[in-house]
């Protein structure tokens, strides 16, 4: 019966601690109180340059900007590539607010475009809006962690003229055929919020191989004319095209941030192991119920998996409803994105009534059953095991209340 199921004890929240050379370096400028990015006496080596420097070797371009958050990240961007007020912005449909939030930011309207049964963009679909709207930009998500095939994009963004700018919020370390996100468009946009990769509790960085992007970024990012002391910027010729011209959005990432987040870059690969076994021992579990769908993952897609999705298709949105509830009582926390109304951190593209409404009759029924788990990296092989037990039989007492779960 219900009752002889587990309760899981996880916390899905937790997080790892800071590494300690994060937290020394927090209590030093702490100590000193020197917790802006920029000195205007003494520079000397400052912690956000050094993270842009880190970064852009990273993930391999010649330029990175650090903000204040991902979404102010994604705003720059699109103003440094050219968006203008009034532009319409394509962007696919499964994403979070800060996505479409960003396009609102910079007066543009957002035009969602549908997505596939494994959460990536509908290249048809895009090829349709596109030419529907006559927009030049596309702002694509790789909503958690879900990789297109960045050839089939980058070929039909050059056919349709498009400026591509990638959010890779959930894709820290991943890649597409050997190439990193975040280097296909002309920037991409990565996230320190805490739940992300890398923990500062807020920011973003912003990569690009594009010397006028970069430098207006940066400038939008609120340098003031401090620009000298980025730690992955172009030269000052390149500045002086656009110092005038482009306003400071005051956008720009604290010392402290910096400091907190620069150490675990060097625990990305471990928490990219720990992600993914536990990624693929979830999917071994649950990929075994007939009444669970999973996405297709392609081997070129070298993804990150900081979180599970999955999608219980024959479900109406009354035992989806109860399902999820169910689970909950038994420690099992789903973000369900087929609500009728946003909860937490999860609302979809008919919430945002700020943007024109569209009809995505393919993309809804998507929605509707789809659950998002997300995978701390205290999860055990163990809980990996429990908590495919409890949604499996959960799943089981909510389509046949009358028989028990264990029957």
């Amino acid at each position: 019966m219900i009752n002889d199921l587990p309760i899981l004890d996880l916390d899905f929240t937790q997080q790892p601690p800071i590494p300690q050379p994060g937290i020394d370096r927090a209590n030093e400028l702490m100590t000193s109180g020197r917790l802006f990015r920029y000195g205007e006496t003494e520079s000397g080596e400052l912690d956000v340059a050094k993270l842009e420097r880190r970064f852009a070797d990273e993930v391999g371009t010649r330029y990175c900007v650090a903000l204040n958050s991902c979404g102010a990240s994604l705003a720059v961007a699109l103003l440094s590539a050219g968006v203008k007020k009034g532009d319409t912005v394509l962007m696919n449909a499964f994403t979070l607010a800060p996505v479409p939030g960003s396009i609102a930011h910079v007066g543009a309207v957002p035009a969602f475009v549908g997505i596939t049964e494994d959460y990536t963009v509908d290249l048809a679909d895009l090829r349709s809006v596109a030419l529907r709207t006559g927009s030049r930009f596309l702002l694509l998500s790789h909503m958690r962690g879900h990789i297109s095939n960045m050839h089939d994009v980058l070929a039909l963004s050059a056919e349709l003229g498009l400026t591509l700018i990638e959010d890779c919020a959930h894709t820290m370390g991943a890649s597409w055929d050997g190439q990193p996100t975040g280097t296909f468009g002309v920037a991409g946009c990565f996230s320190t919020q805490t739940f992300k990769h890398i923990n500062s509790g807020e920011g973003g960085l912003l990569v690009t191989d594009d010397e006028d992007i970069a430098a207006r970024a940066v400038l939008f990012s609120g340098s003031y004319m401090l620009y000298a002391q980025h730690g992955a910027a172009p030269a000052e010729e390149v500045f002086q095209r656009h110092r005038l011209t482009t306003p400071n959005f005051s956008m720009r990432m604290s010392a402290l941030a910096a400091a907190v987040a620069l150490p675990q870059l060097d625990l990305l690969q471990e928490r990219t192991n720990i992600w993914n076994t536990r990624y693929s021992e979830l999917a071994e579990l649950l990929g075994q119920d007939e009444r669970i769908e999973l996405p297709v993952r392609p081997a070129e897609e070298e993804f990150v998996a900081s979180s599970f999705q999955f999608r219980a298709p024959t479900l109406s949105p009354k035992q989806m409803e109860a399902w999820v509830a169910l689970a909950a009582d038994h420690g099992v926390h789903l973000k369900w994105f087929g609500r009728p109304e946003p909860i937490g951190f999860t609302s979809r593209f008919d919430h945002w009534r700020y943007s024109p409404e569209q009809a995505l009759q393919a993309s809804t029924r998507i929605l509707d059953t789809l659950c998002d788990l997300r995978i701390p990296l205290s999860m055990t092989s163990a809980d990996t095991k429990t908590i495919a037990h409890i949604l499996r039989k959960t799943l089981k007492r909510t389509l046949s209340p009358q028989t028990g779960v264990d029957s």
